[in-house]
């Protein structure tokens, strides 16, 4: 209701403008001058409404970019001129330098800003607003962690609140896996790109893509660029590549590997614990089966090897914790 208020208010001020516009015009002029004066205000008036309406999500920090880089390059014009009098007064039209340097200024303050503007999350909080609600560290995706796909699920549950942060050098990596001669890369390139999709269809995903080629970044691998990319960004690397894993914790790169947020999420069962199991193959011991849990967790039941294929109730005897997962050792109950 307010924007409909305020859209309305806008347009009769046009109209005001256009008024006071044809008061000043002399009174011999043409008859069509006033009328074609308010078509021309109103018109623009209303392409610039139409235009509001049909976009309705702003980025508030490119917003804010182009605010400050217009401010600063006016304030830089106004100083450099008053530097710059007795220079610009040699020539007869100083008035047209310095409106020369005005849209130079303008437009190169303006184009630092939009090109930097992650980096000045400090100096302008207004930047900030989006991070500010939906958290403060960015989490940098790594290609692994995207054609894995758990990456969706999870945020879908609330978990992650962060800015997701896609590197343009690592979706042309996944553009690349999806183009791939070999079927299998193929269809992993796909579906990391089915994935991607998915989280920008999410209006609660805040998904962007980073295009700026950094200068530390020249040269060297993928896995080094999400690395000094994230800490570019004072953010978290997210994936599910073991070596990426150890790199980041080598340069300081605080790391979420999803592998071991599945292994806590699995549940835990103490010894003497029972539960029910089917044992579906024998396995290297004598005596033992082998079955799953629905997490993906393997069981090895003693005395199970006999009881291939019928479901059993276990009774947990010891755990063990391994890299590639937990072990669950059970009897026959």
């Amino acid at each position: 209701m307010a924007l409909i208020v305020l859209r309305l208010f806008f347009l009769l001020c046009a109209g005001g403008v256009s008024a006071i516009i044809n008061s000043a015009l002399p009174s011999g002029g043409p008859s069509v001058l006033p009328w074609l004066n308010f078509i021309v205000i109103m018109g623009v008036a209303v392409i610039m409404v139409v235009v509001d309406i049909y976009l309705p999500r702003k980025r508030i920090d490119t917003i804010t970019s182009v605010y400050f880089g217009v401010l600063i390059g006016v304030l830089l014009t106004y100083i450099l001129s008053i530097a710059a009098a007795p220079l610009l007064e040699q020539f007869g039209s100083a008035d047209h330098a310095r409106l020369l340097i005005g849209i130079c200024l303008c437009y190169l303050c303006t184009s630092v800003l939009l090109q930097t503007k992650d980096d000045f999350r400090f100096l302008i909080p207004y930047v900030e607003f989006v991070r500010e609600v939906k958290g403060f560290k960015p989490l940098i995706l790594d290609t692994s962690v995207v054609i894995d796909g758990r990456i969706a699920d999870l945020v879908a549950t609330g978990v992650f609140d962060n800015q997701l942060i896609m590197p343009r050098f690592a979706l042309s990596e996944l553009q690349a896996i999806a183009d791939s001669s070999d079927k299998l890369r193929r269809t992993r390139g796909r579906r990391g790109l089915d994935v991607l999709n998915r989280l920008r269809a999410d209006e609660n995903v805040d998904l962007q893509i980073f295009d700026r080629e950094l200068p530390e970044l020249a040269g060297q691998t993928v896995d080094l660029k999400l690395v000094l990319l994230a800490k570019h960004l004072e953010g978290k690397v997210v994936t599910g590549d073991f070596n990426l894993n150890k790199v980041a914790k080598v340069h300081g790169v605080p790391v979420i590997n999803l592998n071991e947020i599945s292994n806590s999420l699995r549940p835990v069962f103490l010894p003497d614990e029972t539960f029910r199991l089917r044992v579906i193959k024998p396995g290297e011991g004598p005596e033992q089966g082998i079955g799953y849990l629905d997490d993906g967790t393997m069981v090895v039941v003693e005395g199970g090897r006999n009881k291939i294929g019928q479901e059993l109730d276990v009774r947990v005897t010891s755990t063990l914790q391994t890299n590639a997962g937990k072990m669950i050792f059970a009897k026959v109950n």
